[in-house]
């Protein structure tokens, strides 16, 4: 698959250290608040809450927790006003980043990025300096298996606009709009769904050498562990 996104290394970590638990379910919980907050509390009419809902239920986030979250975003129980931000910078050996957040405090989250980036031979960039060499699309990831050739042909026909497959999973993707609708078809056809989500593709993609690697992980590790770091995505 071009390009990364970088959730799968938060689970991994977390998931062995249960301190860092309720860190990771406040962070899972600030998408939902706003999903709910911006399109309602009903994941079937609501495509990007079922989004947030399903990355929550992937970290074993308690249905208690997702609930007040979803009362959150619909006024129900009173909490500070969540927002989304994006934030561009450039890391070791030139890798381009795209950091999404959301934050209960633009001014905090953007002074502590700053300081991460800063320290971990990276710079925020201004609007527009890496989104050019990203297009925003739907990401469909499914288990490869025995019908994993047929499973491509379904999702051809079913509108996808590319498909890759790599040892372990078949990636769909698709335009914006396509995405609840061929998510459904995979659904109904009982695809072996891993997961869907919103992704940032990138147009052209580098390598780093192993030193840059290195600062490179290192940076990504920082990023994660802020509080208001939801995703991180980059042209590797």
């Amino acid at each position: 698959m071009s390009g990364h996104s970088h959730w799968a290394g938060i689970k991994h970590r977390k998931e062995i250290n249960d301190s860092k638990r309720a860190k990771i379910f406040t962070r899972l919980a600030k998408p939902i608040v706003l999903a709910a907050r911006e399109g309602g509390e009903n994941p079937e009419t609501n495509f990007k809450l079922r989004l947030a809902i399903e990355k929550a239920r992937q970290f074993n986030m308690p249905k208690d927790n997702i609930e007040k979250a979803v009362k959150r975003g619909t006024g129900e129980i009173a909490g500070a006003e969540i927002e989304e931000a994006l934030y561009e910078a450039v890391g070791p050996g030139g890798v381009m980043i795209i950091i999404k957040t959301t934050t209960d405090n633009r001014n905090r989250t953007v002074s502590e990025i700053k300081h991460i980036l800063s320290k971990n031979k990276a710079k925020l960039g201004e609007q527009g300096n890496t989104l050019w060499n990203f297009d925003q699309v739907g990401l469909i990831s499914l288990e490869k298996n025995s019908q994993w050739e047929e499973n491509e042909l379904i999702a051809i026909d079913s509108g996808a606009i590319d498909v890759k497959t790599d040892k372990e999973k078949t990636f769909v993707y698709t335009k914006i709009q396509d995405l609840k609708k061929i998510q459904t078809i995979f659904s109904q056809k009982k695809l072996p769904l891993i997961d869907f989500q919103i992704f940032y593709l990138p147009k052209n993609i580098i390598q780093l050498n192993s030193k840059n690697q290195l600062d490179y992980d290192k940076l990504l590790e920082d990023l994660e562990d802020q509080e208001d770091v939801e995703e991180i995505f980059d042209n590797l």
